[in-house]
This record gives structure tokens, sequence and C-alpha cells, in this order.
């Protein structure tokens, strides 16, 4: 890597900037830009150590797996709203074909085109900028329609094994879904950790349940969307304290939708991705998961979740596996 390389100080507070006052406090607060090196792509995920790797495995007792992922199907989540985020689109390319002749093995193959973020999937740090940068410090000029993310695209990460823990805020609250218009606060998610009598710990993913998938699994994908309870603006600072690694809901934006502060849009994105350079997921299915964490009463597991390496993407398919 060379100098011109390296991560580039950030703007002062004082430039111009379309985001108010409060993010950009909130913005210092949590930003871990250098933390691991002016040269590091992966942020939070540095966290996720060989120690809370063999910590992820002894939470493995009766073997049980939970899938998490959405089908890939051409009527999935993407509704239009997102220009450019299509479903999955499959064609078979040869069926059956015996290409060294008559009588020889035949094959099949299929090809598919589809958003990198189109159902169940990992945002990458690359996913958000704001004034100008990505996460590190970096230009966020870096992202280019020939290369894609040229630091911190999603090939960057080389895997995504760690302790994950259910934040089960909808049925901590004895509800199936959360309200459309509810903001998980920093107090949700102590009222879920200490409803499933777990504590959150360094290197840890956190799953946080709103319930919200299920409008999705009904077949209504537009209500799914909009609106849509999700993360609040206040949460950051929790996961920061925490030092989670990654975090995951089941919802189409991550965050609240409308957002609760008026014309404030993806604010927990710029956050968690930008200034944390903590990776984020949307569309986990975690209603089975839900309901086996209650059967076992133990919401602590191990979670593989790894990332499809596409170079210079800003995010990629998952399709991860609680292992309870």
């Amino acid at each position: 890597m060379s100098d011109t390389d390296a991560a580039l100080p950030g703007p002062p507070l004082s430039a111009p900037s379309a985001l108010p006052p409060a993010f950009h406090d909130l913005a210092k607060r949590v930003n871990n830009w250098g933390r691991w090196g002016v040269g590091d792509e992966i942020g939070t995920l540095n966290l996720i150590t060989d120690e809370v790797v063999r910590r992820a495995a002894a939470e493995v007792r009766t073997g049980r797996r939970v899938p998490l992922a959405l089908p890939l199907k051409e009527g999935g989540v993407q509704t239009g709203m997102i220009p450019g985020r299509v479903n999955p689109l499959h064609t078979m390319v040869q069926i059956n074909q015996e290409l060294f002749g008559p009588g020889t093995v035949a094959t099949s193959d299929d090809a598919v085109t589809m958003g990198l973020q189109a159902a169940t999937h990992w945002d990458a740090l690359t996913h958000a900028s704001h004034s100008g940068k990505i996460y590190n410090g970096r230009p966020a000029g870096t992202i280019t329609a020939h290369t894609g993310a040229r630091f911190s695209g999603i090939d960057a990460i080389p895997y995504v094994v760690s302790r994950g823990v259910l934040l089960d805020v909808a049925r901590a609250k004895g509800l199936d879904r959360l309200p459309g218009d509810h903001a998980v606060t920093p107090q949700d998610l102590d009222e879920a950790a200490e409803f499933g009598r777990v504590e959150v710990r360094a290197g840890d993913i956190a799953l946080v349940r709103t319930g919200q998938i299920q409008v999705c699994l009904a077949g209504d994908n537009h209500a799914y969307g909009h609106p849509s309870p999700g993360l609040s603006v206040r949460t950051p600072e929790w996961f920061h304290a925490r030092d989670v690694a990654a975090v995951a809901n089941d919802t189409l934006t991550f965050e609240i939708f409308p957002p609760e502060i008026e014309d404030l849009w993806l604010p927990v994105h710029a956050l968690h991705l930008v200034e944390m350079g903590m990776i984020q997921g949307q569309n986990w299915n975690l209603e089975k998961l839900s309901t086996a964490c209650a059967e076992l009463s133990r919401y602590a597991f191990l979670l593989s979740a790894m990332p499809e390496p596409f170079v210079g993407g800003t995010g990629t398919p998952v399709a991860p596996v609680a292992v309870l």
C-alpha cells in the first residue's frame, strides 16, 4: 500500500454539511478511524479474535442448526423502492446437455442476475458514505463504476464467524412484531439482553429481532419495507460501548423507516458503516431462531455468516446459520 493509499484525515466538524451538528457529535463519539491502523479495511471485524471464536464454539451444545436466510427468488423483497436493487432473475443456460456426445454424462447450468443486497445480505463498509468519506477517512471517490469499491469492499472481509446473540426485542415486550413506528432504543436492547439472560461481549454479532420479517413472509413486500420498525440513531453508541463486531436484523431498511428525525435519512447506516467500521445485515429471517432460543432458554450460539467475496462489492448475499 502506498502513502497515498493510507487513510486520509476527515474534514473538520465545522465543514459545510447537510447533516446536523447532533449527527456529527454522535459520529465523533463512535468513530473508530485509525483504531486498527490507517490501512485497516475491515473495522470492528478485527474484534473477532481466535479467543472469541473459541468462545463461540463453546456455545454449541445441541448441534441444532437454524437457517436465517430468505430464499433467493424473482418475487423477493425488492419492490423498486431502491433503484437498481433487483430481485434475483434465474436463467437456465443449459439443460441436460451431453457435452461429450450422445449417451455421455449430461449437465445443467444456470445463471442469475440480482442486486447484491437484494435479499438476506451484509452491507460492506463502502455501502454508505457521508461528507465525502468512507470508513477510515478514505475518499468516497475511491468507489468507481469500473472497479467498485477499491478499499473496504466486501472481498476485504476474510470471514464472519463468531458468537451470535439474539436480542429478541419483540418477544421481550410480549409481542409477535413491533409496531411500524417503533424505533429500537438502547433501553430496548438492554431489556432484550436481560430477557434472554445473555451478556453482549466484545466480538459478538448481535441479531436484533423486531418481527417485521413476518410481513414479508406473509407476502406483502410493500408493507414490509414501509413503514418499518428498526434501530434508533441512539443505538450505535450502545454497540460501540460493547465492542460488537457486527449487527443484523429482520427489516428491509435496518433502521426505523421513515426516519425518527425528520429529513435525517439513514443516519444509522452512516454511523455504523462509515464511523464505526461495523458491517450490518438486513432481511435476516429470525423467526425460527426466536422459537429455538425460547425453547432452549438460550440466546447465544455459534454464528456462521460468510460473505461471498465479490471483488469491489459494496454488499453480498449471505446464508447465515446459527448453531445452538
